[in-house]
C-alpha cells in the first residue's frame, strides 16, 4: 500500500488550553447567532481536517474521533475527493435531479448496485439525509404492501423527524418533549448477544432464538398481516454498538419475505429487499453491514 502524504501532522498536541481563546470567542459569537438547540460535542472550532487530525482555531491537534460521527470514513479532505467536488463545482453545483437529470446522480446508483450486496436487480433513490431516507422507505412500502404498521427494535435510531423520532428508542436528547408522534409505529426486541439472558436451557439465545422471539410479539400484538414494514440497522450505533447474534436478520427476512412484508435495513438494503437503500452504506469495499 503506497504511503498517504498528510498536510497535517498526524499526532496530537497542544499548545493552548481548551479551549483555546479563538474558540472562546466563537463562543460568545456563537451565542448571540445560533439557536440554543444545536449542541456541540467539543468546545473547540476546527480550522483544518486531515486524515485522523482536527487541527483547532487556536492551533491545537485533536484526534478525529468523531469523523462528522463516522460519515468522512475516507478523511475529511482526502485529495480525490476534494477534487472531484471542485471539478463539480466548476460545471454546476445543483439543478435537482427531478427537473433536470445529470449523469452523476446514475453513476452513484450504479456503483451502488455494484457494491452492495446480492446479484438480484438494483435501483436507487439518493436524498438529504439518513432520516429522509427512512420516511421514504416507509412510504414506499405502505404503497407497495396496503398496509400501515411499521416494526422497529429496542436501542433503535433512525432520526430526528417526526416519524423517525416515533422510531428511534431513545427518549433523550431526540424525543423528550417533542411528541405526539406518529402513530402505527411497534417496537420488539432486538438480538443483544452481550446482555442477553439465556435460554431456558441454560446457553445463550441464538440469533434464531432472538428473531423468533421478536416474530411472536408482532404476530401476538400487531398481526403480520397488518406490517408494511421491518426496519433494522444491521449493526446498531446509537443504542451502543450492537451487533446482533449470528442467524438474526436472515431469520427475520425470510419471515418478512414469506409474508410480502418489506424488509428494510437502515445502513445498506439486505438482499430479497423491496426498498431502496435508505442512508449510506456501512462497511469497506467489500463487506457491508449486512452481511452479518
Amino acid at each position: 500500500m503506497p504511503e498517504i502524504e498528510y498536510r497535517v501532522p498526524q499526532q496530537r498536541r497542544l499548545v493552548t488550553e481548551l479551549p483555546g481563546p479563538r474558540s472562546a470567542a466563537l463562543t460568545e459569537r456563537r451565542r448571540n447567532a445560533v439557536g440554543a438547540g444545536v449542541a456541540s460535542s467539543v468546545p473547540v472550532y476546527a480550522a483544518d481536517v486531515d486524515g485522523g487530525i482536527v487541527l483547532d482555531v487556536d492551533g491545537n491537534a485533536l484526534i478525529d474521533l468523531g469523523s462528522g460521527i463516522a460519515v468522512t470514513s475516507v478523511g475529511a479532505s482526502d485529495p480525490v475527493v476534494v477534487k472531484a467536488i471542485q471539478d463539480q463545482a466548476a460545471h454546476f453545483t445543483h439543478t435537482c435531479f427531478m427537473v433536470t437529470p445529470y449523469e452523476g446522480y446514475i453513476a452513484v446508483a450504479e456503483k451502488l448496485a455494484e457494491l452492495t450486496p446480492g446479484d438480484h436487480a438494483k435501483r436507487t433513490v439518493l436524498f438529504n439525509s439518513g432520516a429522509e431516507a427512512v420516511e421514504n422507505a416507509v412510504k414506499i412500502a405502505r404503497v407497495a404492501t396496503g398496509r400501515r404498521t411499521v416494526v422497529v427494535f429496542d436501542h433503535a435510531y433512525h432520526g430526528r423527524t417526526n416519524l423517525t423520532m416515533a422510531m428511534t428508542a431513545k427518549n433523550k436528547p431526540y424525543k423528550d418533549g417533542f411528541g405526539p408522534f406518529a402513530a402505527d409505529v411497534h417496537r420488539v426486541p432486538a438480538s443483544y448477544p452481550f446482555r442477553e439472558g439465556l435460554a431456558h436451557d441454560g446457553t445463550p439465545i441464538s440469533g434464531a432464538q432472538a428473531a423468533q422471539r421478536a416474530i411472536d410479539q408482532i404476530d401476538k400484538q400487531v398481526g403480520a398481516h397488518n406490517v408494511a414494514a421491518i426496519v433494522i440497522e444491521p449493526i446498531q450505533g446509537e443504542g451502543g454498538f450492537i451487533v446482533p447474534a449470528e442467524g438474526f436478520l436472515p431469520a427475520l427476512v425470510d419471515w418478512a419475505n414469506a409474508r410480502s412484508m418489506r424488509s428494510s435495513s437502515r445502513l445498506v438494503r439486505p438482499p430479497a429487499s423491496g426498498v431502496p437503500v435508505p442512508g449510506a452504506c456501512a462497511g469497506s469495499r467489500t463487506s457491508m453491514s449486512t452481511e452479518t
